[in-house]
């Protein structure tokens, strides 16, 4: 009986032995179709993964190997240009920023730098393109170059739009050899095949994005390209040689300057009106500025020569910048007041723009020049910009603080 129940016992045991071994079969036979399934999905997935990556690769190869060889292309046809196709080479520029001078039209803007130091201008740099941390050390060097353009000649726009067919004076007329003409790269025309010019200026003060700058030959709203510090060591050269015509300083220079006795009282009632928007502090200070820039003789050379006949056209002042060794008769054609064709020269009135304030002026022929009256311009447009004063640089200027 016993033997019996143990075996009933044995069978049943290996019943749900099979049966549980049946159901983990099967368990893991579905498991194992599930997660094979699930595998060939994603090792699918992989294969589109790297496909679309091998392609993504292989474009970005592409486009890399063609500006590699465009860049290779452009470099060898910029250092070996066709003699006959110069006009296709072309180097991309725009300013970095822009001068607010003293000087509100070319009219008076002396020919060189240093020549007038009080003249002063702050160059503004566009801060889109040029951050303050570039300044950062400028400061510390007594002057800079500056690179800009002459951007108020009359033919700067053909020049950019159809410069094979653009042409420029090969000689100009230069003032110290009284209306002589020599080679335009022996001069410092502004009227050259790229008209770039080059001047030096006295480093007063940084701020922000900002650099005062004094000793200057710069008209208001002119473009620059780049600065860069002056270094003695280099950029002075001992023995340097120039042509006569040029050491001949004085040339230019005037006999004396005096004023008015109404000039104080005029100067006084337009500087309740403009001080806030001056770089100078005092009226005085101002003053001294216009002596400065008219112990040089600004007028052009049709005027030193024929001053009297207003029916010639004249410049009446100076080219832009440092490089207005000659005389423009195209570019800028100021009035002159006369009272009578006869005139003797001492009756004719000159005019002098500084920082939108119009100076009138007499010269005899001696070189003695009278500063009549100062009035408020009305030949000067608005500027909406806001612009530099003295009040803002007072406790960082190295003039302010006799250094």
């Amino acid at each position: 009986m016993a033997s019996s129940q143990s075996s009933k016992f044995l069978s049943l045991t290996a019943t749900i032995t099979l049966a549980l071994a049946a159901a983990l079969s099967a368990s893991t036979a579905l498991s194992f179709y599930m997660w094979r399934r699930k595998s060939r999905s994603l090792e699918s997935k992989v294969v589109e993964l790297e496909k679309s990556l091998k392609s993504s690769m292989d474009k970005c190869c592409a486009e890399r190997q063609g500006r590699i060889r465009a860049q290779q292309a452009l470099r060898k046809g910029l250092a070996h240009p066709q003699a006959n196709n110069l006009e296709l080479s072309a180097y991309p520029m725009a300013p970095i920023g822009i001068i607010q001078s003293c000087y509100s039209t070319r009219n008076g803007t002396p020919r060189q730098p240093l020549l007038v130091p009080l003249a002063r201008a702050c160059l503004i740099f566009d801060p889109s393109r040029v951050p303050p941390a570039s300044l950062e050390g400028l400061k510390e060097y007594s002057h800079c170059w500056i690179l800009y353009v002459f951007h108020l000649n009359t033919n700067l726009e053909n020049l950019w739009k159809q410069p094979s067919k653009s042409r420029f004076k090969a000689k100009v007329r230069v003032p110290r050899l009284k209306g002589g003409r020599m080679g335009v790269f022996a001069t410092r025309s502004p009227h050259r095949p790229c008209p770039i010019g080059l001047t030096v200026a006295k480093v007063e003060a940084v701020q922000d994005n900002m650099v005062l700058l004094s000793g200057v030959d710069l008209v208001d709203g002119t473009p620059v390209l780049d600065i860069k510090p002056y270094l003695p060591y280099c950029d002075s050269i001992e023995g340097a040689r120039v042509p006569k015509w040029v050491s001949e300083d004085n040339l230019l220079a005037v006999a004396s300057v005096s004023f008015s006795e109404d000039f104080p009282y005029t100067l006084a009632e337009c500087w309740v009106k403009t001080e806030k928007k001056s770089l100078y502090a005092s009226p005085d200070e101002f003053q001294s500025l216009i002596k400065q820039v008219l112990s040089w003789d600004i007028r052009s050379l049709a005027q030193r020569n024929r001053p009297h006949d207003y029916r010639v056209e004249t410049e009446n002042g100076i080219a832009l910048g440092n490089t207005s060794d000659s005389d423009s008769y195209q570019d800028e054609k100021a009035s002159t007041h006369i009272t009578d064709q006869a005139s003797p020269i001492e009756e004719i009135i000159y005019h002098l723009s500084l920082e939108g304030l119009d100076v009138s002026y007499r010269i005899d022929c001696n070189g003695n020049v009278l500063v009549e009256k100062v009035t408020i311009s009305s030949d000067v447009p608005d500027n909406h910009r806001k612009r530099c004063n003295y009040s803002e640089w007072s406790d960082k200027l190295r003039f302010h603080k006799g250094l």
